[in-house]
């Protein structure tokens, strides 16, 4: 390709809305360009990465016994009522009605279609193992898109689901694909951790996501030095430092004016955080619940909506929490009886703690569970953090961000209960076909491997993934012999399978046409100019290489190989 004929133009500032070295790299580089909020077009540099990466994907699938298909995107809504995921997904699926007034839906993903096709395929337990998998559009409303291709509202994405006879057969199943996804990630040059997840509105019993480390994460992953433990923070599990259990007091009321928050009632009381316990309201699904924990702890919204089963979780709002009749800031669940109370098991490391007295600047001391107050369900819901200590090995946790750019889960039978998804055991009895199912962001891969990857000057494209592997330069292309040997260099390359980027541009000084070459960031760059030329040589340089090479203009084809590591 010759850039005079390229759609696309490099931007010399940075983008005001981007946020992080991705958005802004591509961007700047002319790789994607917005449509609208979370919607963006890939340009045909981005475009050509994203086929490469596709096809990784797509050899490391067929690798592990997959078999590629197509399913629609505009599904019928019914189909999702049928497993109740419609309202899982709530606000975050895009709904729309035919011409007839028929609900339909674009999916976020493809769990009842594709068991449907199975279900229609699938027999006896001779037809299985099954997995099957597609590179298609997902659509997602989701509130805040950010970070260019890291959090958009319509993305490419490799799903694959796995239909075996038993939990033996999806453990095959499950680590035959996570090998997949190493292996893939590994070949886009991009470092994972391998993290224990939540499963979300996908559903099911296991899940693991695969997440680029990078500050600019929006996710945060909770790990141990010692043993190797990873979880999302959201699934993660930790042992938070422990107190001793005193001999409970009497239950004592002191005035605490103007005090709203649990570090200023420590401070004013003189104890510390984990001597207190904290109230916090939420709405699920309409409903006010009442959470108590410990002061020095943090409720983990995720488990809190698995333990309530709820599919929407939000902190009440003021007018909710007045209704209740709850005071903010003094209340705890001392009397209590109108709503459901949720409380973490910390409530019961310590004792005699402070807690609101359920008026306005008051609080009590010496509050003890289940002496003073009850609770209606008692489980983890404390969001593990750094320092605490890891429930495998007692090492102390770390934390650090990342994005996710993978994610798999063990589906159990749910989808193929939901919707009759059965197959003939070697006793000729029905029994439900056990699911598995994994996905990859392939956009998202892009936006990752340049986070990963990128200097002060702009991308550091990993070779399998480039646009193309050369970026070809021509200085002075209003000098005939630098444009015939520029050209014919060109042509060679193209001739001996190097996918080659040639700027022929002649209204373009020196300067411009190696920054654009640096923010590209294409692997090898080659430049042909009159003074390269009254040597016959062509001046080569890989993209994080300090200094160029003169290659002899026979010998080019054979360096250039010899670089990208293809000779």
């Amino acid at each position: 390709m010759r850039i005079s004929r390229l759609v696309t133009r490099t931007l010399r500032d940075d983008p005001p809305e981007a946020e992080t070295a991705s958005h802004r790299l591509m961007l700047r580089a002319g790789l994607i360009q917005q449509v609208a909020a979370g919607v963006y077009a890939y340009l045909p540099l981005a475009w050509r990465s994203l086929q490469k990466i596709e096809q990784i994907v797509r050899e490391e699938m067929d690798a592990a016994a997959g078999q590629e298909l197509r399913m629609p995107a505009l599904q019928p809504l019914e189909l999702w009522q049928q497993t109740d995921r419609d309202a899982a997904f709530g606000d975050n699926m895009f709904r729309l009605e035919d011409r007839r007034g028929r609900p339909l839906a674009l999916a976020p993903t493809h769990e009842e279609v594709v068991t449907n096709i199975v279900k229609g395929n699938v027999q006896s337990y001779r037809d299985l193992p099954v997995i099957l998998y597609q590179m298609q559009t997902k659509f997602r409303d989701e509130p805040r898109p950010r970070a260019g291709l890291v959090r958009v509202r319509e993305f490419t994405m490799k799903d694959a689901y796995s239909f075996d006879a038993d939990d033996d057969g999806l453990d095959d199943s499950y680590q035959a694909m996570a090998q997949a996804y190493r292996n893939v990630f590994r070949r886009c040059s991009i470092p994972v951790v391998m993290a224990e997840a939540d499963s979300g509105a996908i559903g099911g019993k296991d899940s693991h996501e695969f997440l680029l480390p990078t500050d600019t994460g929006e996710d945060t992953v909770i790990t141990c030095p010692g043993c190797g433990y990873a979880a999302n923070a959201e699934k993660a599990e930790g042992v938070y430092p422990g107190q001793e259990t005193p001999d409970p007091l009497p239950l004592e009321e002191v005035s605490t004016p103007g005090i709203k928050t649990i570090a200023g009632l420590a401070e004013f009381l003189g104890v510390s955080e984990a001597q207190t316990l904290k109230a916090v309201f939420y709405a699920a699904d309409g409903e006010v619940v009442f959470v108590t924990i410990r002061g020095d702890l943090d409720v983990n919204e995720v488990k809190l909506k698995n333990a309530l089963h709820c599919n929407e979780l939000r902190l009440a709002d003021d007018e909710e929490v007045a209704a209740a009749g709850l005071v903010a800031g003094s209340a705890s669940a001392i009397g209590i009886a109108n709503m459901r109370r949720i409380a973490d098991p910390s409530i019961s490391n310590g004792g005699n703690f402070v807690v609101g007295a359920n008026k306005p600047d008051t609080h009590y001391r010496n509050a003890n569970y289940p002496r003073d107050f009850d609770a209606d369900i008692i489980t983890d819901i404390a969001l593990a953090q750094p320092g605490h200590r890891c429930a495998k090995c007692g090492a102390t946790l770390e934390s650090t961000r990342g994005v996710e750019v993978g994610h798999i889960f063990k589906l159990g039978t749910f989808f193929s209960e939901s919707l009759g998804a059965f197959y003939l055991d070697t006793d000729g009895q029905q029994q439900p076909i056990t699911m598995g199912c994994y996905g990859i962001g392939v956009s998202r891969i892009l936006a990752a491997a340049i986070e990963q990857n990128h200097d002060e000057r702009g991308i550091v494209f990993p070779p399998p993934i480039a646009p193309y592997q050369v970026h070809l330069v021509g200085l002075n292309m209003s000098d005939e012999g630098v444009a015939q040997a520029a050209g014919d260099l060109y042509d060679r390359l193209w001739a001996a399978g190097i996918e080659t980027l040639f700027d022929d541009r002649t209204d373009a000084a020196a300067g411009v046409k190696f920054n654009d070459a640096d923010l590209m960031g294409l692997p090898v760059r080659l430049v042909v100019s009159p003074r390269n030329l009254r040597q016959s040589a062509v001046e080569m340089r890989g993209r994080t290489d300090d200094e160029a090479d003169m290659v002899a203009l026979d010998d080019v084809v054979g360096a250039v190989k010899g670089l990208l590591g293809t000779s």
